[in-house]
């Protein structure tokens, strides 16, 4: 039985892993906040806590009332992919005027307040369907298979995020050296405007 729960829950990390770490709008944002170092702790928790909590609805079955209401994910599309899109041409502004890439004022204080971090972090995870589709109907059905052995499927998909999460997050601070010259950032943040404005086109073309 303990073999079972492992196998399950080894099946549920390496599933979870597989969904999480394809380049995404909220893994573009995560990555931006970890090289500024700017409330990676908040960014990563709130990432890692979401996934959490949507995993656990589609173990639990909720996937079926999901797909009930495909209007709710229509209009949830809408406004996910209008959100990456002004994010995505903010970030593109940034990268065409070096004087503000990397985030900072002049003085080197942070110009993004925890608090713009944190809802900007929740727009980009709870307005973007693929976030619902990949956890509660995708990782939900899969984990359904697992029959009683279902939970600890979930549970590992859930530590796969939390590793994921906090490696991308504060990993991410390794690159600070390599990001130290502008014309570094404007790399970055023309990668990060390309990625958000493609992922908010998608969605908005699929809604």
């Amino acid at each position: 039985m303990t073999h079972g729960i492992a196998a399950a829950a080894a099946a549920g990390f390496g599933t979870g892993l597989s969904l999480i770490v394809a380049i995404g709008a909220q893994n573009a944002f995560v990555l931006r906040q970890g090289v500024l170092r700017q409330s990676v702790l908040a960014v990563v928790g709130i990432c890692a806590l979401s996934d959490a909590v949507l995993i656990a609805l589609g173990v639990a079955g909720v996937g079926a009332a999901v797909t009930a209401w495909p209007a709710a994910l229509t209009a949830v599309g809408l406004a996910g992919g209008g959100f990456l899109i002004c994010y995505g041409l903010l970030a593109a502004r940034r990268a065409l005027r070096p004087a503000t890439s990397g985030g900072l004022t002049a003085d080197g204080a942070p110009s993004r307040s925890r608090r713009r971090a944190v809802l900007t972090c929740l727009a980009m995870t709870w307005l973007n369907p693929h976030v619902y589709l990949d956890t509660v109907l995708l990782l939900g059905s899969i984990a359904a298979d697992r029959g009683p052995l279902r939970w600890a499927f979930g549970l590992g998909a859930v530590l796969a995020s939390v590793c994921w999460f906090t490696s991308l997050g504060f990993g991410a601070r390794l690159l600070s050296g390599v990001l130290a010259r502008p014309s570094a950032w404007r790399v970055l943040d023309g990668l990060v405007a390309a990625t958000m404005v493609t992922m908010g086109g998608m969605l908005v073309a699929g809604a």
